[in-house]
Formats: C-alpha cells, structure tokens, sequence
C-alpha cells in the first residue's frame, strides 16, 4: 500500500536533493564541493489563516526546486524513501535554470 503525505496548514514536503558524487566524464567529486542544500517540493498545505480568517497560500507550488536551511526540517519516511516536511517561511527561496 503506497502512502501519500499531504502537509496541513503551511508546511511543505520536499524530497532533498543528492549532488552528484561524479561528473559524466567518471570523475569522482569530493562530498563539499558542492554544498548546495536543495530540494524539490513533492506536496504543498493549503496554506495559514491570518487574524481574520483569511487564507494566506503557500507561496511555492508542487514541481518547485528550492532552497532550505542547512539546519531544520522534520524528517520523513514514507516507504523507501526520506522526505522532510518545512514551513513555507523556513524556504530560503526557489531554484531556477
């Protein structure tokens, strides 16, 4: 039976992204070079209710690849594999080609 998480109020799960341990020509590239702590959003909340009521959206979108705090996060396991589940204002920004 496959889970599915769907994050509640303003949280959002993000599968992290693994760097590359080798470049296509067989290179084999050390753990720090490259650092980059980013993820891709798998599953949004419907977003936070401010005083009034009114509905505040996440401000990413399933799909986005964005960048996390080094530290943070709750960890997830669903199935084989690990998700981490962030607030929206604990994303530092989204990643773009």
């Amino acid at each position: 039976m496959a889970k599915r998480l769907i994050p509640t109020l303003n949280r959002v799960l993000v599968e992290k992204v693994l760097p590359p341990t080798k470049t296509s020509a067989g290179i084999l590239l050390p753990e720090k070079a490259s650092k980059l702590n980013s993820g891709k959003v798998v599953a949004v909340g419907p977003g936070a209710r401010d005083r009034v009521g009114n509905l505040l959206p996440v401000s990413v979108k399933e799909g986005d690849t964005v960048l996390l705090p080094e530290y943070g996060g709750t960890q997830v396991n669903l199935g084989d594999k690990e998700f981490h589940l962030y607030r929206d204002e604990d994303i530092l920004g989204t990643l773009h080609d």
